[in-house]
């Protein structure tokens, strides 16, 4: 009988050193195959929409420089440094006149080179009556957009933007402040917004046509919720007041009274008659301010810096030479991010866990994964991961993309969770 019971439990010991083993060590691999799960590195920009616009040389001097050859290594120049920024668009503001054709296609194939989307940003000239052009009627404007978009399929690509008629309350038929005519100017947008996306379907482009830019009180004005809705959800402004918390404010307010999506169509400084004089550093943080102060804001998806050159809000001088605005702008438009998964100590992906960097925080989703974008100037802050139940961490991180999975430790372990990891340590 003691032979028998020896030999139980000689048998017993045997499943628990081979059998047990065996299956925490196929968990075990599960769990190291989990590790290696690839994530693709997230975009860097801070919104979905960055733009540099470029009016002033794009626009103003369309036809002055049509015929010099020696104007493309200017646009190479700026271009290229539009580029550097991070900008996922370039704002192209030349006319769609058939004069200024070969103009606009110059801009856009120097663009194409330097990997950037182009919002397309100009409009008739008869609009407003550039360059001498007789003024045209809505129904005109419809008419040449549909034509244009349709006849010059080549130009455009997936991802690009087009504003058939940016500040369109500058021209036509007037500013409905003080025309009056609300509904027929809200009927117009709605009907250029609902002609590009057919034009745009025809010729089976993705480009977003809902950039309808406009000054902020006009918006104020034009933009409630069933407007926003019919045209796309967005509301875009070209907006300039004397504070960047005044801004925000306004970004808040709009997006709240629209229901929909803020893209600033324009946003700079300083404009004289609104800021005053600015020395470079002053604007260099007038512009942190802003963009510091809309980091996080889901109101907010997209931006247009006005201008590159040109004007009192320019980030490089007339030589090419950047100003101190250009590194505090591709901060933001080219932010350093963190991401990846958190495990506990047996491999499990937990979820609810904090994960905080200066002043920004989110919690890990259902799979663990977290994703976290910072500035530059936030590098002597500690990435901060903490749940309950589980010791916090602090770790340092670095500029660009950090790809960083992490392991928290219990606070007090289970059972299972002590022998899962006494027999994995006994199989290493």
């Amino acid at each position: 009988m003691r032979k028998i019971g020896v030999l139980f439990l000689s048998i017993f010991l045997l499943g628990l050193i081979f059998i047990v083993p065996s299956f925490l060590y196929f968990e075990k691999d599960l769990w190291e195959a989990q590790k290696r799960v690839y994530y693709p590195e997230p975009s860097r920009n801070s919104f979905e929409f960055q733009a540099i616009d470029t009016m002033k040389y794009s626009r103003d001097l369309s036809r002055e420089k049509l015929n010099d050859s020696t104007f493309d290594k200017t646009i190479e120049e700026q271009v290229k440094n539009i580029a550097q920024t991070g900008a996922t668009h370039i704002a192209i503001a030349t006319p769609y006149d058939e004069e200024f054709l070969p103009m606009l296609r110059r801009w856009v194939e120097i663009s194409r080179n330097h990997n950037l989307k182009v919002w397309f940003r100009g409009n008739w000239s008869g609009w407003e009556g550039w360059f001498e052009y007789p003024k045209i009627t809505r129904e005109e404007h419809l008419s040449k957009t549909e034509e244009f978009i349709v006849k010059n399929a080549d130009i455009f690509e997936d991802g690009d933007a087009f504003s058939s008629c940016p500040e369109c309350e500058n021209g036509g038929d007037g500013d409905p402040r003080q025309t009056g005519d609300t509904e027929g100017y809200r009927r117009f947008l709605i009907d250029e917004y609902d002609l590009m996306n057919a034009s745009f379907e025809k010729i089976d482009k993705k480009v977003q046509t809902n950039l309808f830019s406009m000054n902020g009180d006009v918006a104020k004005m034009i933009m409630d919720k069933s407007t926003t809705t019919a045209l796309g959800g967005v509301v875009t402004i070209d907006h300039y007041v004397d504070t960047p918390e005044k801004l925000i404010e306004d970004v808040d307010f709009l997006a709240q009274k629209s229901g929909g999506k803020v893209i600033l169509g324009e946003f700079g400084a300083p404009i004289p008659d609104i800021h005053g004089e600015m020395s470079e550093k002053q604007q260099a943080e007038w512009i942190d301010k802003l963009l510091g102060g809309l980091q996080g804001n889901k109101a907010l998806v997209g931006a247009s810096y006005w201008l590159n050159v040109g004007g009192s809000t320019e980030i490089w001088k007339e030589n090419g030479k950047p100003k101190e605005a250009v590194e505090t702008l591709s901060k933001y438009y080219k932010v350093n991010v963190v991401y990846g998964s958190i495990y506990n100590e047996i491999g499990e992906l937990i979820e609810g866990v904090s994960v905080e960097y200066g002043n920004q925080k989110i919690i890990t989703n259902n799979d663990g994964y977290y994703e976290l974008k910072f500035v530059g100037d936030q590098r002597d802050t500690y990435l901060k991961v903490s749940a309950p139940g589980y010791f916090s961490q602090e770790i340092k991180l670095k500029e660009g993309a950090n790809a960083l999975d992490i392991d928290l430790i219990e606070e007090n372990k289970n059972l299972r969770v002590r022998f899962i990891l006494f027999v994995r340590d006994f199989l290493r």
